[in-house]
């Protein structure tokens, strides 16, 4: 008689001859997928620092802005799609993947001010942004301080403040999975390969108390605003995800399903078809 058991919130089914079936698609980290070919990509001398950058399609500018800890590459499922449409511009943050860093601590502001430098060095006025984790906090950071330089951002997986991260994170195994793979892309990108410990050390500074936004604040942006994550995201309270919404005037609130933090590489044809049907929309 064949044995079997159906899963319920991510208890493993259990088939014929002890075979295991495939964890749920929110427990599971894809490969980090590549970027496509492209003669414009270098670096641009902003802040001090070099960062790299790639430049795809024609069309408005949309700038994708990855999670800590990763690199550009982390969006090469969604760049071919985007970039059926849109001038799709990626980077490495600083101190991550290809770009350098000095010795300021980082933080969200310098970092936001990163991207305005690129964006001056490329010569665009204005573009939508696309962020994830700390990119999504990084295109809210620029909705607060740079109104003018972006025109809707889709904010995927971010925090306004320490609080709405869940406590532990790093020990879950999707998550930990994570980090153990940027630390070996980190070897492979870096200009300094052997510093990712001090890397995180200094991430995780500002991860501790920043960002650190108040109401007034988030209430104060005007930019159209898409708040978005997975049903299952390891690293941000869902509560916290709905008061971002709640609180930024006129933002929509796109909960993902069957997905966590990494919902761009484990559905990244929902994924993209948001990201699309929000960049066709209005102002």
């Amino acid at each position: 008689m064949i044995s079997r058991r159906l899963a319920v919130f991510g208890v493993t089914l259990l088939l014929a001859g002890g075979a295991w079936a495939q964890p749920p698609r929110w427990q599971e980290l894809p490969p980090t997928p590549t970027l496509p070919q492209t003669d414009r990509s270098g670096t641009a001398p902003v802040n001090g620092i070099k960062l790299w950058y790639a430049v795809f399609g024609q069309g408005e500018p949309v700038v994708f802005l990855h999670g800590g800890l990763a690199n550009a590459d982390y969006w090469g499922l969604q760049v071919p799609a985007v970039a059926q449409h849109y001038q799709v511009i990626v980077m490495d943050s600083r101190g991550h993947g290809r770009s350098t860093r000095d010795n300021r601590p980082f933080g969200y502001d310098l970092m936001a001010d990163d991207v305005v430098g690129l964006l001056d060095f490329l010569r665009i006025k204005q573009a939508a942004m696309v962020g994830w984790s700390d990119g999504g906090i990084l295109a809210l950071d620029l909705a607060i301080r740079h109104p003018d330089r972006v025109t809707k951002a889709f904010a995927f997986a971010a925090n306004t403040d320490p609080s709405g991260v869940v406590p532990g994170v790093e020990k879950n195994p999707t998550f930990a999975a994570f980090i153990t793979r940027a630390g070996h892309e980190y070897a492979k990108l870096s200009a300094t390969p052997k510093e990712y410990t001090a890397f995180v050390d200094a991430i995780s500074r500002m991860w501790a108390t920043q960002p650190n936004w108040t109401t007034h604040q988030l209430r104060a942006i005007r930019t159209p605003i898409e708040v978005v994550d997975g049903d299952h995201d390891e690293a941000i309270k869902r509560p916290h995800t709905e008061q971002i919404a709640a609180t930024i005037p006129g933002a929509g609130l796109l909960i993902l399903p069957n997905t966590s933090h990494f919902a761009f590489l484990q559905d990244p044809d929902a994924f993209n078809w948001h990201i699309l049907h929000f960049l066709a929309q209005g102002p």
